[in-house]
């Protein structure tokens, strides 16, 4: 299981990390199941997947997941007080979702920037008045602009801590979602299971942790959240089982060739 954003594309311009083309062309020449697992809530999937194909990334649709691919099992549409991008609440609208900010079934949560400590409390209100707490994701970090913002996943812990309500996750790194991804590689190879997977990622509690607990191998590239060992808290780096730069030394690629 490969991340994206951080992993094969950096999060300031969108464009591939140096090496990571010739990694997943790597990873394919050999025949290795794999499966692009992002957190992606502000394009269409398909969408998603034809911008990352045009930067040079080979995958079939088979090789894909993202959080707005299992969104109905988990919500079905309904009332929700949704915050993140407008890109995001405009793909929930067309999904027949409806923004209601008094009444929501739901507070939905992905990421954005800007958020501010008025949405804060308006979240706190509508979950203590009863509203579902959901998370499109639980990154832990949100890298912008050079910047590090709290991720959806801080944001969770912080309204849950504040309301005493539990929350669901919608993508990684909820087992439901890890699931889903296991079945797309059980599709590629039958007798696969958690134990045979590695997953590769840049965000250490926001992925690694929770595949871990599933039994995966992790491997953690600080490519981006993460720029060195030094910020990894002594009890965290056991989640890691590898460290590299990146994911073409992860994979002892060569910049400009295959291999």
């Amino acid at each position: 299981m490969i991340d994206v954003q951080g992993t094969l594309i950096d999060d300031r311009h969108k464009l591939p990390i140096p090496g990571a083309l010739e990694a997943l062309e790597t990873i394919n020449r050999n025949g290795i199941p794999f499966v692009l697992v992002t957190n992606n809530t502000k394009q269409e999937s398909e969408n998603f997947k034809a911008f990352l194909r045009d930067l040079g990334f080979s995958f079939g649709d088979g090789n894909y997941l993202d959080p707005l691919m299992v969104l109905e099992e988990m919500l079905p549409p309904t009332a929700v007080a949704a915050y993140g991008s407008s890109k995001f609440l405009e793909l929930l609208q067309k999904r027949g979702y409806r923004l209601d900010f008094e009444h929501p079934d739901a507070v939905l949560i992905a990421i954005k920037e800007d958020f501010t400590n008025d949405e804060y409390a308006q979240m706190i209100e509508l979950v203590l008045k009863g509203a579902r707490l959901i998370g499109m994701h639980e990154t832990s970090i949100y890298a912008k602009n050079g910047r590090r913002y709290p991720g959806v996943g801080a944001i969770l812990k912080m309204i849950s801590f504040a309301t005493g309500a539990d929350y669901d996750v919608v993508g990684k790194p909820s087992e439901p979602f890890f699931k889903k991804a296991l079945q797309l590689l059980q599709r590629q190879d039958a007798s696969i299971t958690f134990a045979d997977v590695e997953i590769v990622s840049d965000d250490l509690i926001g992925d690694l942790m929770g595949a871990k607990r599933l039994g995966m191998r992790t491997a953690l590239v600080l490519s981006g959240k993460i720029s060195s060992v030094d910020e990894v808290k002594p009890p965290l780096a056991k989640s890691a089982d590898r460290v590299a730069s990146d994911i073409a030394v992860l994979f002892n690629v060569r910049i400009g060739r295959t291999a």
